[in-house]
């Protein structure tokens, strides 16, 4: 039996990340890097904010957020890499990095969005 490539799945999480990136990254980074800062919106007290990231659910959707992410940025390097700087030969090496870092990146998220109270 011929081993199915991997292909398909990287491209799911590449778009998956596209999309959940382009809809939440920029309503935290306005929220939280100038709608907040600058008096626009009331702050959530810290009470508040704490109940809402200990709620597992909280969690697990700020981990897919992390996750995705992270995929979305290694199947954009990846090809950067390959297409952009003609690295074709590195492809393996390339792959590793890639795929490898946003593992790890997934599991240090995970560690920190789980594990720690």
């Amino acid at each position: 039996m011929a081993r199915r490539p991997m292909e398909p799945f990287l491209w799911l999480l590449f778009s998956a990340g596209g999309v959940l990136s382009a809809l939440l990254i920029p309503a935290l980074l306005f929220l939280f890097g100038l709608a907040f800062p600058l008096g626009w919106v009331s702050p959530p007290d810290h009470a508040h904010l704490s109940a809402v990231l200990s709620h597992p659910v909280t969690r697990v959707a700020l981990l897919g957020l992390c996750v995705l992410a992270l995929f979305h940025w290694a199947h954009r390097f990846r090809y950067a890499l390959y297409d952009g700087l003609q690295l074709k030969h590195l492809e393996r090496a390339i792959t590793l990095f890639c795929y490898g870092g946003a593992l790890t990146g997934s599991a240090v998220a995970g560690y920190f969005l789980l594990a720690v109270p």
